[in-house]
């Protein structure tokens, strides 16, 4: 019955007050210098690419880590990550997700939490540089969701080194997540993800002339709008219906077959009580969920503690060291 009662998560500083301070500022004030990545293009399949930022620290003991909607490799959280595996010895693959490594990719789909297949390759092509004897996949809000997805289709039959997943605030169900997001003191997050969305459909729709229609803009009232009108179709769903039920990681747990971690805070704003689904682990022999009271939305800065890695870091250490 992997539900963990007690999480170790300390607490936040005591000047970030509620789970807005405790989202908010560190993505404001968590400095994390320039890593050394090594950037790698991978082709995908159909014609497609994913950049790619290695850190190698000669081992056969692999980490990738998987970013949130809009993020890339250059995030604090991403970048402390890296530092803190690479430090300890082991190799480190952070990905970017289609359009968010700087350069617009080439095919009219982006990317979306319910898409895996770009996921599986950044995988085995993982494995076809070198013969890794153990990986472990950590992501953040959609790239945990992502991961979880992955784990939960391919089942079994996920490749033998893969021993480990760990999901941070990651919204298992995305149309409470999406509710949730419709709030009125949720602004800052929606205004946020649509300047940035809609600058990316404006550039498809440039890129591919006729095949979005940007006249359904003046149409959006909600969330949910914009992802019927353009996230779905553009993305190969046929509605925001279909879209929000391959893209929750919840309907695809049941599948998992290695130890794999969700740690949602219980004042994570723009998650609901449905993105940790307890009762899918209560009788899951992998599927672990911990709900800390606090810590916000990929935040969980550490209270008196003035190093540069956050309980993130700890925590999934944690959790790869008990079950490697």
């Amino acid at each position: 019955m992997p539900l963990v009662p007690h999480s170790s998560y300390p607490g936040p500083p005591r000047y970030q007050l509620n789970g807005h301070f405790q989202t908010i500022l560190p993505a404001l004030t968590r400095k994390i210098q320039a890593l050394p990545y090594e950037r790698e293009r991978l082709e995908l399949a159909d014609g497609d690419f994913v950049d790619l930022d290695w850190l190698d620290a000669n081992s056969q003991e692999l980490v990738i880590l998987s970013h949130g909607l809009e993020g890339s490799t250059d995030r604090a959280y991403m970048k402390a990550a890296a530092h803190f595996f690479h430090q300890k010895g082991m190799d480190v693959l952070g990905w970017n997700c289609r359009s968010c490594s700087g350069e617009m990719n080439r095919k009219l789909r982006l990317y979306n939490h319910g898409e895996i297949e770009d996921f599986g390759q950044v995988i085995t092509h993982a494995l076809q540089r070198k013969a890794y004897q153990k990986i472990h996949l950590v992501g953040y809000s959609m790239g945990g969701s992502i991961l979880l997805k992955y784990l939960g289709v391919h089942g079994k039959n996920i490749p033998e080194p893969i021993k480990t997943g760990i999901a941070f605030s990651s919204p298992c169900d995305l149309p409470g997540s999406i509710q949730t997001l419709e709030k009125r003191s949720n602004w800052f997050y929606r205004r946020k993800f649509f300047s940035s969305l809609s600058k990316k459909i404006m550039a498809k729709a440039e890129q591919f002339p006729g095949q979005i229609d940007l006249s359904k803009f003046d149409q959006i009232k909600t969330w949910r709008d914009f992802d019927e009108f353009y996230s779905a179709p553009i993305n190969g769903y046929r509605d925001a219906e279909d879209f929000y039920w391959q893209a929750s990681a919840q309907n695809f747990v049941e599948g998992i077959t290695v130890p794999a971690l969700l740690c949602n805070a219980m004042n994570d704003p723009i998650l609901t009580p449905s993105c940790s689904p307890k009762h899918l682990a209560k009788n899951h022999p992998y599927f672990y969920v911990e709900t800390p009271r606090k810590g916000g939305h990929v935040g969980f800065a550490i209270r008196n503690y003035a190093g540069p890695d956050y309980w993130l870091e700890h925590r999934a250490l944690e959790f790869i060291e008990a079950h490697n």
